[in-house]
């Protein structure tokens, strides 16, 4: 292990890196270096895309962990860009160049496919709901919600370094300068090439590769605003079934109470019916007319202590 580490760091040496800066691509520090980065040095390009962390040189690359996802979209899409018969005539990019844009676009492209396979999903739950509340459909609700979190927080974490890396011109033109015999001003961030043409070519690049992240942070725009937007509409429906679930408890608890109330005048009754039911004289069992006198009073009684006590929590609004 220790001649290892001595040879990864001679070589390191060798292409202007240091060991600091492989943090930010080694995979055993996943918890520290989460965030999406892009980092020029002197003769690399260190990209951390999640899933795909790779050190792009002038003439090679290498990929941490190429068999994880990230990292088999990246190599299908850079293959053919290596083929001359795919560049169809033009100019050939420089190699970190098009490991730079089939990083990038495999990053898109797994975006995009995860927002086109949850966007059908969230829109079959708005119409279905608020009206069929089970369990099942709260738990998709629930489980899109979530993906469109983490595919908006994904998103927008790319996007900012798309944004950071169009505003820092330096960072580009030190990709533009990789490989060349070229340096920077210190002063007025200028290029200064050994030879004109290789000067001309790198601005050209630069312009090129300005074009090329703002056609990235596009997509990455678009894909972040559509996964924003269902998400707002996902929580939009949250708030809707709970007004709806709100007004179902209120419905219930008005039918409780009213039961409540009318459990209320019937005792009262029972109360009365309990007390002549003992076995002491009132002088009132000779008479015929004293029962249904009694049931009767009874009876109205509950009948008008309901609708008193109806129209008492009527008037306070408590139904």
């Amino acid at each position: 292990r220790r001649r290892l580490h001595l040879a990864w760091h001679q070589g390191a040496r060798l292409r202007g890196l240091r060991l600091r800066d492989t943090r930010s691509v080694d995979p055993s520090l996943w918890l520290m270096n989460s965030m999406p980065s892009l980092l020029v040095r002197e003769q690399a390009i260190l990209l951390n895309l999640g899933s795909l962390r790779a050190i792009a040189m002038h003439e090679r690359v290498l990929i941490f962990n190429y068999n994880s996802p990230g990292g088999k979209v990246f190599l299908e899409l850079l293959r053919p860009r290596l083929n001359p018969r795919n560049i169809n005539g033009g100019p050939a990019m420089p190699f970190q160049l098009e490991v730079v844009e089939a990083a990038l676009l495999s990053r898109i492209q797994r975006l995009e496919r995860r927002l086109m396979h949850v966007e059908p999903r969230v829109a079959a739950l708005l119409e279905v709901l608020p009206n069929r509340l089970t369990g099942d459909v709260l738990e998709q609700l629930r489980l899109s919600k979530q993906s469109l979190v983490e595919l908006g927080s994904r998103a927008g974490d790319l996007k900012q370094m798309l944004i950071d890396l169009l505003e820092d011109p330096h960072e580009i033109r030190r990709i533009c300068i990789m490989g060349r015999n070229c340096t920077l001003d210190k002063v007025s961030d200028d290029m200064e090439c050994a030879v004109p043409l290789e000067k001309q070519v790198a601005e050209e690049e630069e312009e090129e590769i300005e074009m090329l992240l703002e056609n990235y942070l596009q997509r990455c725009e678009s894909c972040h605003g559509q996964a924003e937007r269902l998400l707002d509409s996902a929580r939009e429906m949250e708030d809707s079934i709970a007004v709806n679930l709100s007004s179902r408890r209120l419905e219930v608890s008005r039918v409780e109470l009213l039961l409540q109330v009318g459990t209320f005048c019937v005792a009262v009754g029972a109360l009365i019916a309990g007390i002549f039911g003992m076995n002491l004289k009132s002088y009132l069992e000779n008479n015929t007319w004293a029962f249904w006198a009694t049931t009767g009073g009874i009876a109205v009684g509950a009948v008008a202590g309901f609708f008193i006590m109806y129209k008492y929590l009527k008037d306070r609004k408590i139904l």
